[in-house]
């Protein structure tokens, strides 16, 4: 039988958050673990992926805005191998979670260097794993793309199109030839679309060549956000989290790397009337289901569009990422980091 949401395990689990570095002292047993939500099963086919008894575990709470989870299957970059990393962009921290260590902070500043205040939205979003094992990043504040550097510090992959600044990269995948596709809505500025200090008037994807160049891809969609490819990587999906116009889009990736026109994958406009949350980040499994935040927490689609049920999270959910054996669906849902265990 599923557990509720329980206030006295969220209780016992803020005893264990260390303080400033909102860090479990030990994980605590699956017992212990309390859980959200529920699961909203529309399909016979999602059984296949969601077993039938399985929860939304909460992991670690606490955070501002919990975004961008990446997977780090080994330490070949330098980063810490078999863990979960992921932002917290409002307090500008990348944070690091462990099974049997919990959480604690990576990397901060993880976002924004500057000397002086910059709005609420400045730290990092999405995040990746590069072919060579190393961190990228969306950053906000500091308006660029970024790789962490195992010899220490970040190198800037890219900052601006046609000499003008991006308006605040938000989320990130890397194609299998090294390629850096990403997109670029203006959450991250400090007045948002109104911001003075914005210099590109909409709102782009892109793509970082693996000669360095950057690629203008579409500026069809008013606010771009998460994306993922198709796993043959002839589609490139990608959320648009505009409440005007709420959907996933599908684009076909062409022989040199650019994109077709697109299309429409799902329009969310309808559960928007009974749930919260815009479509946002995604994980795309090996057999081309789609996992993707958005009204009620992660929806579930299969590859020809069908919404095959919810992963009701409570909360306004943000990002997920599949880690550990591939079995494992993390998720980022506002001020926790919560996980499902998958049938494969």
């Amino acid at each position: 039988m599923r557990r509720a949401f329980d206030p006295l395990s969220f209780l016992l689990l803020s005893l264990l958050i260390g303080s400033g570095r909102f860090c479990l002292a030990a994980e605590p047993g699956p017992d212990l673990l309390p859980t959200v939500g529920s699961i909203e099963r529309l399909d016979p086919r999602l059984d296949t992926l969601v077993p039938k008894d399985a929860t939304i575990e909460v992991l670690a709470m606490g955070f501002d805005w919990a975004e961008g989870p990446v997977w780090v299957p080994d330490g070949k970059g330098g980063l810490p191998a078999g863990s979960l990393l992921f932002s917290d962009i409002p307090r500008n921290r990348v944070h690091r979670w462990k099974a049997g260590e919990g959480v604690s902070v990576f990397l901060e500043p993880s976002g924004f260097t500057g000397p002086a205040a910059y709005g609420k939205e400045r730290g990092s979003n999405g995040l990746a794993i590069d072919r060579e094992g190393r961190l990228i990043s969306c950053e906000h504040g500091d308006r660029r793309v970024s790789r962490l550097e195992p010899e220490g510090g970040k190198r800037t992959l890219a900052d601006a199109w046609q000499g003008k600044r991006f308006n605040s990269p938000n989320d990130l995948v890397v194609h299998s030839s090294g390629a850096i596709y990403f997109t670029d809505p203006p959450y991250g500025l400090p007045k948002g679309a109104d911001d003075p200090r914005r210099e590109i008037d909409f709102c782009g994807v892109y793509r970082i060549g693996v000669d360095g160049g950057v690629t203008l891809l579409a500026r069809s969609m008013t606010r771009p956000n998460g994306l993922g490819f198709s796993p043959d990587e002839k589609k490139l999906y990608v959320a648009q989290s505009d409440p005007q116009a709420p959907l996933w889009k599908v684009f076909g990736v062409q022989a040199d790397g650019t994109l077709d026109e697109g299309k429409t994958f799902f329009d969310a406009a309808m559960l928007l009337k009974t749930r919260r949350g815009l479509p946002d980040g995604m994980a795309v499994d090996p057999a081309g289901n789609l996992f993707a935040t958005g009204p009620g927490g992660v929806l579930v689609f299969a590859p020809d569009g069908t919404h095959l049920g919810t992963l009701l999270t409570g909360q306004a959910t943000a990002n997920c990422a599949f880690g550990e054996d591939g079995r494992t669906l993390f998720i980022t849902a506002d001020s926790l980091l919560c996980r499902v265990r998958l049938t494969r």
